[in-house]
């Protein structure tokens, strides 16, 4: 199965954001939050971020999912630093909708492409 990192600023954020999608993912879905400071401020945390993608990896794949721009630099630090062979994906989709659809999208057992694709097109979905 692919996993789903969440890479916040804020831990809260990140922590209902995780709970939606344990409930989307009828627990199946591994998802994984990196989140806030070492220190405990807002912000985020390349050592956060490496940590998140091992909790997250089954074997099939870790996608990132950053909610804002300097979000992205601590993942492609994180990425940049890793030697563990985890296929792991930093995409731009938006951080509750694309979350939203790659875990359901993932809990029919799809591959990380598939996974991001979906992700990536929550962008286009109308709300209303």
């Amino acid at each position: 199965m692919v996993g789903i990192v969440l890479v916040s600023h804020s831990p809260r954020l990140a922590a209902g954001l995780a709970e939606l999608l344990a409930e989307l993912g009828g627990g199946e879905v591994p998802v994984a939050v990196a989140a806030g400071t070492a220190d405990g401020r807002l912000g985020t945390d390349p050592a956060a971020v490496t940590a998140a993608i091992t909790a997250a990896d089954q074997g099939d794949g870790v996608l990132l999912i950053p909610d804002l721009g300097s979000a992205v630099l601590s993942v492609r630090v994180a990425l940049d630093d890793r030697a563990d062979p985890v296929r792991a994906l930093l995409i731009d989709a938006p951080f509750v909708e694309g979350a939203v659809a790659a875990t359901v999208t993932a809990s029919t057992g799809a591959d990380l492409e598939a996974v991001a694709t979906a992700a990536q097109e929550a962008r286009t979905i109308p709300k209303l």
